[in-house]
């Protein structure tokens, strides 16, 4: 996997799950607590910990699988 796919991947993965927790802690707040409060640093430390992890793991796990 070259470099730019790796950012490319680390970008769109990041994206995705930032935009889900935004959400998740969102309907969390409103059906739990009654308040529409978004958990920012949750949002970004999860985003960004998925960006990192999910790219990597599956360039590892290219790497494995080629002869």
């Amino acid at each position: 996997m070259s470099r730019k796919e790796l950012f490319v991947r680390f970008v769109i993965t990041f994206a995705v799950t930032f935009v889900v927790a935004l959400m998740v802690t969102l309907l969390w707040n409103l059906l739990r607590h009654g308040a529409g409060v978004i958990d920012w640093q949750i949002s970004l430390r999860l985003a960004f910990i998925l960006a990192v992890a999910l790219p990597v793991s599956a360039a590892l796990r290219g790497r494995e699988q080629r002869p």
